[in-house]
C-alpha cells in the first residue's frame, strides 16, 4: 500500500509541470494574439490577461489563437486559444485591453449645422477604451466639416456627427470633365445633388442630357469610364 501511494504521488508530480506549463503557454499565445490585433492602435496600449486554469486539459503541443465573433479590440474582450495537437480542446481567455491616446471634444458649445473650426475643438489625453466607436483622434479630421447634431461643451466628438465639408451645392453650375487616351474635353452642366469630395454627382447638361461623375477637390465633376 505504501509502495502504490508513492507511486501515485510520483505520477501526480510528474504530470503536474506539464498542466502548469501548458496554463503559460496557452495564456501566452492570447497575449501575442492580441499584441498582434492591436499592433499600429494610436496610443499606448496595455494587455492585463484575465486568469486560466489548464490543470484540467490535455497536454497540448501546437496551439492556435483567434478571435471569437463579436469580440473586441478594446476594453473587455475575450480571446480565443485551440489545442491542434495531439488533443483537440478549445478555451476562451478573458482580457482586459486599455489604451491611452488622444481624442477631441469640443471646447465650447456647437449647432447643428455649424461649420467647425480649430478653436471650437480641445485635444485630450486619457483612457479611450471605454469611448464610443469612431471618436475623433485628431482635430483635422473634423475642422471643415459641418456638424449633424448640437453638441455642448467638452463633449466628445465623432466621425459620425460629421458631414464632410460640400465642395459642390445642389443647382451648382459646374464643370464636367473627361479624359481618356488621346482626348480630354469639359463643358458646362448644373448639379442635380449636392456632393463632397469623392461622392458620386448628377449633372444636367446644357444640351439637356444627363450625365454621372464623381466629384473632385476643385469642384469640378470627373466623369469616369
Amino acid at each position: 500500500m505504501i509502495f502504490r501511494l508513492f507511486f501515485l504521488l510520483t505520477v501526480t508530480l510528474l504530470i503536474s509541470p506539464v498542466f502548469a506549463a501548458d496554463s503559460a503557454i496557452v495564456l501566452d499565445t492570447a497575449e501575442q494574439h492580441l499584441r498582434l490585433q492591436t499592433k499600429g492602435m494610436p496610443g499606448t496600449v496595455k494587455i492585463t490577461m484575465g486568469q486560466f486554469d489548464g490543470s484540467r486539459l490535455p497536454p497540448c503541443s501546437a496551439h492556435e489563437a483567434f478571435s471569437p465573433q463579436g469580440s473586441r479590440t478594446i476594453g473587455k474582450t475575450n480571446v480565443g486559444v485551440r489545442c491542434l495537437s495531439p488533443s483537440a480542446w478549445t478555451v476562451l481567455i478573458p482580457a482586459q485591453i486599455s489604451v491611452t491616446g488622444n481624442y477631441v471634444t469640443t471646447s465650447r458649445a456647437l449647432i447643428a449645422g455649424q461649420t467647425i473650426q480649430a478653436g471650437d475643438l480641445a485635444t485630450v489625453s486619457g483612457d479611450v477604451s471605454n469611448l464610443p466607436t469612431g471618436v475623433i483622434n485628431n482635430p483635422a479630421q473634423a475642422i471643415g466639416k459641418t456638424l449633424r447634431n448640437s453638441l455642448g461643451a467638452g463633449q466628445t466628438l465623432r466621425e459620425d456627427q460629421l458631414l464632410a465639408f460640400l465642395v459642390i451645392k445642389q443647382g451648382q453650375s459646374v464643370r464636367v470633365t473627361s479624359s481618356g487616351a488621346g482626348f480630354s474635353v469639359s463643358a458646362e452642366g448644373k448639379a442635380i445633388n449636392s456632393a463632397s469630395i469623392g461622392q458620386p454627382v448628377r449633372v444636367k447638361m446644357e444640351s439637356g442630357q444627363t450625365v454621372s461623375g464623381i466629384a473632385k477637390a476643385d469642384g469640378s465633376v470627373e466623369i469616369l469610364f
